[in-house]
């Protein structure tokens, strides 16, 4: 199948797009950073979602993943409204399959920093606005909404041996995911699952049991 994913620089984006490579898909990334994937089913877009008039012409796509997002850098712009502006352009469509869009935990708790819990809880809603419209097409929209994930993202925490230890303690499953355990829910929302749509999935080792966050 056809696949848009964006923010597939590094983390997240970049393990869903090799797993879906690995999966004998053609995958499309678009990033304000140069590509790290070199494929020959890979193409990379350098752009800035939130720069809408400069996103690419692509057509018929059949999977969209919305992974770009930031933290504390324009949340709402760049994990809401730039979202809203890649799927108006490449999901609402008829060759869609489906939709996933990467949410966050702290969407669920609203335990974070509160321009990224808004803009999170903005994607839980958007997702299930999309749902609706694309079900005529015969698709699905869901989001993805990981706790903590092993990212660089979140190395300033991660590589602190006392806030890691604090994050541990309100972390059932006394970890966090892989970025690539992440691909993997990821690949089965939208290549397997034909039926679940409007929902949030939380995956987060039962981190939001707690509803407790710790940060530098």
């Amino acid at each position: 199948m056809k696949v848009l994913i964006t923010g597939t620089s590094r983390g997240i984006g970049k393990a869903i797009a090799e797993l879906f490579l690995k999966e004998n898909h053609e995958v499309m990334g678009i990033d304000r950073n140069e590509a790290s994937i070199c494929h020959c089913n890979y193409t990379h877009y350098v752009c800035d979602v939130r720069e809408h008039d400069n996103l690419p012409d692509l057509d018929a796509i059949n999977i969209l993943i919305n992974n770009a997002g930031t933290q504390n850098e324009e949340d709402i712009d760049i994990n809401l409204k730039a979202l809203m502006y890649v799927t108006e352009k490449y999901g609402i469509q008829s060759k869609i399959k489906s939709i996933l869009n990467i949410g966050s935990a702290s969407g669920h708790t609203g335990s974070e920093f509160p321009e990224y819990c808004a803009s999170k809880g903005g994607v839980m809603a958007y997702t299930k606005n999309v749902a609706m419209r694309v079900a005529g097409f015969g698709a699905t929209c869901n989001s993805l909404d990981p706790g903590g994930v092993l990212t660089p993202l979140n190395d300033c925490v991660v590589k602190d041996p006392n806030l890691w230890e604090q994050i541990m303690d309100e972390t059932p499953l006394k970890r966090w995911a892989t970025p690539e355990e992440i691909a993997q829910w990821a690949y089965f929302l939208t290549v397997t699952n034909r039926f679940c749509t409007g929902q949030n999935i939380l995956v987060d080792g039962g981190e939001s049991i707690n509803y407790k966050f710790i940060w530098k």
